[in-house]
């Protein structure tokens, strides 16, 4: 049993990858700097941040961003050692990754892109090759393989499939599982309708077959549920041989109004005879969660006060934009 969400506060659009028994999560900032937080947990409930991706203002340039915009939807994914996340400054030049072989520790810098779009995700396939997916226009989930080294485009940037009908298909996540390409994605907009929907192909190029119970996750009719606006997922295998998405939700207060925003929360998966992921054994998803997990592993708790007698800031303090340097 645990509870929903597993991260509080204003920490939309969640990604996250696992290496061994260890998950990393990452999610929107926005406007805030340092950008992009990450996450650190053992058993996908308890999660303690252990960094920011983008502490430098040549990471980061948001110095005339509005508010809302910025660093949108970040996908974080390991491979041969290294960690990388794309995000999207839409503020500023667009799409682009950093990497680090420490995820508490210092990024990269920018690696930018000739790709647009928002939510990039990257995926690594088995081949080699590598591969961007984002939300492109016209309205649909775009496709292009990249040089890793340069983020310099190696083919034709195509358009692999346009969802199932809803508003605003988008946050795209490409997968290689039971010997076939799943795609998972957003849509409805991240309001009241917004949902994830599957498909999966032969090829990355599609094309890509629906799955026959989408969406695999909405709570667009469930009136005063305590949990709305559920989408913007992504899967992980858990080092159990378990199944979890990540997600993002709202909890309305008083009406239409959500005062904490788009927060973390976790639901266990299971899969169909024929393939198809089921969350929560189609039951939505609550904020306690009925469900088995890994042996838990909690960390300290934070202190509930800051005196700033330390020279460094603690992570859970940030900043409306660039700072000022100062000497």
């Amino acid at each position: 049993m645990y509870s929903n969400p597993v991260i509080f506060g204003y920490y939309p659009d969640p990604s996250i990858c696992r290496v061994e028994e260890d998950y990393y999560l990452v999610t929107s900032s926005n406007e805030y700097f340092p950008g992009v937080p990450i996450f650190h947990s053992r058993d996908l409930v308890h999660w303690r941040q252990v960094g920011h991706c983008l502490t430098r203002t040549s990471q980061a340039p948001l110095q005339q961003c509005p508010s809302s915009k910025g660093i949108f939807a970040p996908t974080i994914r390991y491979h041969d050692g290294i960690f990388y996340v794309i995000t999207t400054n839409v503020s500023a030049s667009g799409n682009f990754y950093v990497y680090s072989d420490d995820p508490a520790g210092e990024w990269s810098e920018p690696i930018w892109m000739d790709h647009e779009g928002i939510d990039p995700s990257l995926f690594f396939d088995m081949d080699g090759r590598v591969y961007v997916s984002v939300e492109g226009q016209p309205t649909g989930i775009y496709l292009v393989e990249i040089d890793l080294k340069t983020g310099q485009r190696r083919s034709e940037t195509r358009c692999i499939w346009r969802g199932t009908g809803g508003r605003f298909p988008e946050a795209p996540h490409l997968y290689y599982l039971n010997n076939s390409y799943y795609l998972m994605i957003a849509e409805g907009g991240t309001e009241y309708g917004h949902m994830v929907t599957v498909a999966r192909s032969t090829i990355p190029w599609g094309p890509f077959e629906p799955c026959p119970h989408n969406p695999i996750l909405t709570h667009r009719d469930r009136g005063f549920h305590p949990i709305q606006g559920t989408g913007h997922a992504d899967l992980v295998e858990a080092h159990d041989g378990s199944w979890w998405l990540i997600f993002l939700a709202f909890r309305p207060h008083g009406g239409n109004f959500h005062h904490l925003g788009r927060e973390t929360f976790l639901a266990l998966i299971s899969w169909t005879g024929d393939g198809w992921p089921v969350v929560n054994h189609h039951r939505g998803v609550e904020l306690t969660m009925d469900t088995p997990t890994l042996p838990a592993h909690p960390w300290p708790t934070e202190p509930p006060r800051d005196d700033f007698d330390h020279a460094v800031l603690r992570l859970c303090w940030n900043f409306l934009r660039n700072p000022y340097a100062q000497d």
